[in-house]
C-alpha cells in the first residue's frame, strides 16, 4: 500500500464519521459545519479562480448549492443521509474500480476517469444505500423498501454526482492545479471532497419539488 492511499484512508475513517456525527445532529451543530464548509469552500474556489470570467457565477453556486443543503437537512434527516450516502459511495466505488480495473478513460477532462470507475461508483451507491435501508432504523428512521423509483433516483443522485466531479476537475485544469487546497491529508481540499455533493444535492433538491408538484 502506498503511503498516498494509507494517508487517504486515514483520513476517511476520520472525516466521514466525523462529518455523519454533525449531520446526525443537526441544529446547531450542522449548520455550524455547513457555515466552516462553506467559508472553505468559498476560500478554495476564490484561489483558484480569482482571475477567471467565471469566478462570481462559481461562488454564486456554492453559495446555493449550500442553501439548498440547508435545506434538504432541514426537511428531512433520512432525504439528506440518502444524497450523502450515494455520493460518498460513488466516489469511492469509482476509486477503487478505477483503480483495480482501470481500461478506457472516460473524458480528457479528467484523466483519472475509467469506465470501469463509473460503473464501479453506480455498484457501490446501490449496494451501500441498501444497507443504510437495512439498518436505518438504528437512527429512528421509518423503513423504505428498495423498489425501482428508489433504484432510479440513485442512477440520477449517482450520475449528477459524477458529472459534479468531472465538472470542478475540468476548472481545475483551467487554473493548472491537483487540488484546490490541502486541508485533508491524501485528498486535498474540501472542494476536491465535495465535488460532486455540491451538484448532487441542488439537482435532488429540484427533483424532489417536482414530484412535490406532480
Amino acid at each position: 500500500m502506498s503511503k498516498e492511499l494509507f494517508t487517504r484512508i486515514v483520513s476517511s475513517l476520520i472525516l466521514i464519521p466525523l462529518s455523519f456525527f454533525f449531520i446526525i445532529k443537526g441544529y446547531f451543530f450542522f449548520n455550524s459545519f455547513l457555515i466552516i464548509c462553506l467559508c472553505v469552500t468559498l476560500y478554495e474556489w476564490h484561489m483558484m479562480s480569482k482571475k477567471k470570467a467565471y469566478h462570481s457565477l462559481g461562488i454564486f453556486f456554492l453559495i446555493l448549492s449550500f442553501y439548498t443543503a440547508y435545506l434538504v437537512r432541514e426537511d428531512s434527516l433520512r432525504a439528506f443521509l440518502f444524497i450523502i450516502i450515494i455520493c460518498i459511495s460513488t466516489d469511492i466505488g469509482g476509486y477503487i474500480s478505477g483503480r483495480l480495473f482501470k481500461g478506457p478513460k472516460l473524458t480528457k477532462i479528467s484523466p483519472n476517469k475509467t469506465y470501469s470507475g463509473v460503473i464501479g461508483g453506480y455498484l457501490f451507491s446501490i449496494i451501500f444505500i441498501n444497507i443504510f435501508f437495512n439498518y436505518h432504523y438504528l437512527l429512528n428512521l421509518q423503513k423504505i423498501e428498495f423498489d425501482i423509483l428508489i433504484f432510479i433516483l440513485v442512477m440520477l443522485i449517482s450520475s449528477s454526482s459524477q458529472i459534479g466531479d468531472i465538472i470542478i476537475s475540468y476548472f481545475k485544469r483551467l487554473s493548472k492545479i491537483k487540488d484546490t487546497g490541502k486541508i485533508i491529508p491524501g485528498h486535498g481540499g474540501i472542494l476536491d471532497r465535495i465535488d460532486g455533493m455540491i451538484f448532487a444535492i441542488p439537482f435532488s433538491y429540484l427533483i424532489n419539488l417536482l414530484i412535490k408538484t406532480i
